[in-house]
């Protein structure tokens, strides 16, 4: 099963009030494994970057002024992230801005029924904990010491990792198995068909077995088995 684990880095919480989407990365995923396939782009948003965003992904004016606009670079996200389930923390969020994009544009918005939320999975996995990005990565050990500041492509990378260990974690590979399974059965097919068998050996004593039995027998003195016949006799 193909998967995209996305995150989005913007210049503020809502899309309606005029924000943009100013970063957007994608981790391809087949049956919850990295592919190593990712999909990642900045965009110009056509409005100044607020301090206050800037401090969180540190992406300002000057570093957006030469970047495409959405538009200029939405063909080549549709083609990567094609028809599969999308798979975001905070997922409404990330729909939100994306979805605003593809409608300002011209293009279909993604389906919710695509949307695959990782906050909503852990909060029902680990109801009273902390759910944030950070809390998880560090509930299931997983290094984030290079996420100095937010990062869309960075973070779809850690949430890749996360969303793993909320499904079951490294056992989700065991997914797989079915697939294995397959190749063991057709070798040991393979070998059954071309195996040469014996006929089966007598498994019986023969006559000069029991005579020697009988006579090892003869020199046991006293016998356990005998006081177990006297015993049954009286």
């Amino acid at each position: 099963m193909r998967e995209i684990v996305f995150d989005t880095e913007t210049t503020g919480l809502d899309p309606r009030s005029g924000d943009r989407m100013v970063e957007i990365g994608c981790i391809e995923m087949v049956n919850r494994v990295p592919t190593g396939r990712t999909f990642h782009a900045y965009f110009n948003p056509d409005r100044p970057m607020p301090i206050e965003a800037e401090q969180v992904h540190g992406l300002g004016d000057a570093f957006l002024a030469d970047k495409p606009r959405f538009h200029e670079a939405v063909h080549d996200l549709i083609e990567f992230i094609a028809d599969s389930p999308l798979v975001a923390h905070n997922a409404q969020f990330d729909f939100g801005f994306l979805n605003c994009e593809l409608g300002a544009c011209g293009h279909p918005e993604v389906a919710l029924t695509r949307m695959i939320d990782t906050l909503a999975i852990a909060r029902r996995r680990h109801p009273g904990a902390k759910h944030s990005l950070d809390a998880l990565c560090t509930r299931y050990g997983i290094d984030r010491s290079h996420r100095v500041r937010h990062g869309a492509l960075l973070d779809a990378e850690l949430l890749a990792q996360v969303y793993v260990e909320l499904n079951g974690g490294r056992q989700i590979g065991l997914e797989l198995a079915g697939v294995r399974s397959a190749e063991v059965v057709a070798e040991v097919t393979l070998v059954r068909r071309t195996r040469v068998y014996r006929e089966p050996r007598p498994h019986g004593p023969t006559a000069a077995e029991l005579a020697a039995h009988a006579a090892f027998l003869e020199g046991v003195k006293a016998p356990l088995w005998n006081e177990g016949a006297a015993t049954s006799e009286c």
